[in-house]
């Protein structure tokens, strides 16, 4: 029900350094990941009912939501962190020239 606080969580540090980072990093890319999923998230358990409007948002306790912010938000926020580094090294790859020696 609160998987999605640790991408928004990492989208919030990464909107904030984004203009630090050099342009090579695509850091727009990971930003964009990290906030799509974070609203995909919302509208599911919004949709579901886990969420709701108003205070306190959640319909469990705290001790319900660690374990899973720790068990499902972390390991998909870190899989988005590792498609992010397989776009970086895949355009960076890309983006190389060949140099071809005739011997």
């Amino acid at each position: 029900m609160a998987c999605f606080i640790a991408p928004a969580a990492a989208a919030i540090a990464a909107t904030a350094i984004k203009k630090r980072m050099p342009s090579c990093w695509h850091f727009g890319k990971l930003t964009l990941m990290l906030w799509g999923g974070v609203l995909m998230l919302l509208v599911d358990h919004a949709a579901t009912g886990e969420i709701i409007p108003y205070f306190p948002f959640f319909t469990r306790s705290w001790n319900e939501i660690w374990p899973e912010i720790i068990k499902i938000g972390l390991p998909m926020t870190l899989l988005i962190f590792a498609v992010w580094g397989g776009i970086i090294l895949y355009s960076n790859f890309k983006n190389k020239p060949v140099i071809l020696e005739n011997k």
